[in-house]
């Protein structure tokens, strides 16, 4: 874990009022969720960025012993690739039991063919998974009853990550599926094998999982994404996934997932681009045995809530090119519609951005970015200050209308760490957003302008 990262969590563990727990094994700390990962070179080494990384595995299978309850929140650009329009539309079923993912290839605007490639995929996952559960039930050390290895392609959604416009190397995918399959099983090592494989830009693995109790019962949420550039999610350049061991019905998990994701994953913004890709899916398979009844409480929301919270951090804090982390407070905006669009016009301005690269607490470009947002505002009423990481003590560079006298050093003492609030009051209403946002650094600029003359260089 990066040392900011390290630290927020135990800021934030501290202040948690759930006797939450944190536990290793990620995807696969809930109970019946088996993972693996292998290589398959689906983007060819030295075609592009994430290929310098050599033999890095890129092809994944996550899948659950028994049916889970299933939930999807997908990307809202119009242009989207054809694992989303495939998992989107399983999503919207009650039950699934596995999902295959690859990075290196995003099999998007690709056609026809793409649509099939994607179902080609989630079909030989199927086939794959269900030949090995039927191979453990006839061994002598059977680990699943009949019912579990009945497993159908339409119980697979698939997600892919990685160069928009390439055709899927199918050759190399399904002898990747068939490579996997056998080494699906419950273990942190298979956990942070999957969380690597999905990086593409990334720097490092994002993962987490929980443990707490409902009723008598314990409960394991457990969760992986990747994501570094093309992130302002409604959704990213991301891809999350959710596992727990909770009974949930498949309707009231649909609906934690989007109050999660509306507080978390569609709170962050690295460069304002959003993807063709973007995909988040959590499977409950309800092998902690509680009640159904008992998962009404806000004690799984808030798990759920954090889970996902957290990986959105943790993809801006690697975010490429970063060096600030900014948490944007807006507050006092005329209806929320207002504050969203206020703080994503500041947080996305490349003025403000640059200027947090530098150190400078500029407020003057806060002001200019959060009028042209088509929000109320009124330069005579808004308050512009800063904080250090979750501190109450603000200072205000900016109030009602005027500069204040702090010194332009001591805003900078701020200005100038990796990790830094920013504070914004309208003063036109009582509606609030917040966002989690980056710099726009140099090496952003150098990372992803690509050289024509280079493949190497090229993007995903």
């Amino acid at each position: 874990m990066h040392e900011s990262d390290a630290r927020f969590s135990r800021d934030r563990w501290a202040d948690l009022k759930n006797p939450f727990r944190q536990v290793p094994g990620s995807i696969c700390a809930p109970r019946g969720f088996k993972c693996a990962a292998v290589f398959c070179d689906i983007k060819k080494l030295g075609t592009g960025k994430g290929s310098e990384k050599g033999q890095k595995r890129d092809l994944a299978l996550i899948v659950s012993d028994a049916a889970a309850a299933v939930a999807g929140m997908f990307t809202t650009n119009k242009v989207c690739a054809a694992p989303v329009k495939i998992s989107r539309q399983r999503a919207s079923r009650k039950f699934a039991r596995a999902i295959v993912v690859n990075s290196g290839n995003a099999n998007a605007c690709t056609g026809q063919q793409g649509m099939r490639d994607a179902k080609a995929m989630t079909r030989l996952a199927a086939s794959s998974v269900a030949a090995l559960y039927e191979r453990r039930k006839n061994s002598n050390h059977a680990t699943v009853t009949d019912r579990r290895d009945k497993i159908k392609e339409e119980d697979v959604l698939v997600c892919s990550t990685g160069r928009i416009g390439v055709s899927m190397p199918m050759k190399n995918i399904e002898r990747g599926i068939r490579a996997c399959a056998p080494c699906i099983a419950r273990s942190t090592a298979n956990a942070r094998q999957v969380a690597e494989a999905i990086m593409t830009t990334d720097t490092r693995r994002k993962e987490i999982a929980l443990e707490f109790k409902i009723g008598r019962s314990k409960i394991r949420i457990g969760g992986i994404c990747k994501g570094a550039g093309m992130i302002q999610p409604g959704m990213a350049t991301m891809l999350g996934f959710i596992a727990t061991d909770a009974a949930i019905e498949p309707s009231a998990l649909k609906r934690a997932l989007k109050i999660a994701v509306g507080q978390s994953f569609n709170r962050i913004t690295v460069d304002g681009d959003m993807s063709t890709n973007d995909s988040v899916i959590a499977l409950a398979n309800g092998l902690a045995g509680n009640s159904k009844s008992e998962i009404r409480g806000s004690q799984f929301q808030a798990a759920l809530n954090f889970v996902c919270l957290e990986l959105a951090k943790m993809i801006v804090r690697d975010g490429e090119g970063t060096s600030r982390f900014v948490a944007l407070h807006l507050r006092g905006a005329r209806n929320d519609r207002d504050a969203e669009v206020a703080a994503r016009a500041i947080a996305n301005s490349s003025l403000v951005r640059t200027s947090w690269c530098g150190g400078d607490p500029n407020w003057g470009r806060i002001l200019c970015a959060a009028g042209y947002s088509k929000a109320d505002v009124d330069e005579t009423t808004v308050d512009v200050g800063y904080a250090q990481p979750n501190s109450r003590k603000i200072l205000f560079a900016f109030r009602r209308g005027r500069p204040t006298n702090v010194a332009l050093k001591t805003l900078a003492k701020i200005t100038s760490a990796a990790e830094f609030d920013l504070h914004v009051d309208l003063h036109r209403g009582h509606s609030e957003f917040v966002l989690y946002a980056a710099d726009l650094t140099e090496n952003y600029v150098a990372f992803n302008k690509g050289d024509i003359t280079d493949p190497a260089t090229l993007g995903g």
